[in-house]
């Protein structure tokens, strides 16, 4: 059975991202699938003077190392200002020094929602653009606009939307 860790890339209790990670991460046959909670990361704002005071965060380590774990990796980014929210980009600071790889070549399956129409598709391009560079085998990415019109009871409930993320899982062979 292959291993999927799945996340919303946000601090949020209610993570409308989160909900959508851990729903695609479902979609995936024979696997088991770990949820990870930004809030259990939650270190000082990385520098790399504090870096060179205090050494690599004991979080960051432990996030990197569950990274290594996985056989996939499922994220759904929220979209703050068009970017990272601030809580998935200190993460992602920290880890990187780890090593710049991050990713440690794990296939990936980046999302993206939001309540609007664009459904977080700014920060979408960016995750693709760069997570290559740090590592990221990306296999496939999904925007699922309008996100409380079209996601209810655990699941995504317009069927063509539907229809496509399932093909696009399906697509990526673990």
């Amino acid at each position: 059975m292959k291993k999927i860790i799945a996340f919303g890339a946000s601090s949020s209790k209610n993570s409308i991202n989160k909900q959508l990670a851990i729903y695609a991460a479902s979609l995936f046959e024979n696997a088991s699938v770990e949820v990870l909670d930004l809030n259990d990361y939650d270190m000082p704002v990385f520098s790399v003077d504090r870096e060179k005071e205090d050494g690599i965060h004991p979080l960051a380590q432990q996030f990197y190392d569950r990274i290594g774990t996985a056989d996939c990796i499922v994220i759904s980014f929220a979209e703050h200002n068009g970017s990272y929210s601030a809580a998935f980009k200190n993460i992602f600071d920290w880890a990187s020094r780890i090593n710049a790889k991050t990713f440690q070549q794990k296939p990936m399956l980046l999302l993206a929602t939001s309540p609007g129409a664009r459904g977080g598709s700014s920060v979408l391009d960016i995750a693709n653009k760069r997570f290559p560079f740090q590592g990221g085998n990306v296999k496939g990415s999904f925007s699922l606009p309008s996100f409380h019109e079209n996601f209810k009871e655990e699941k995504i409930i317009n069927e063509e939307l539907n229809a496509d993320l399932i093909e696009l899982i399906q697509s990526i062979a673990l």
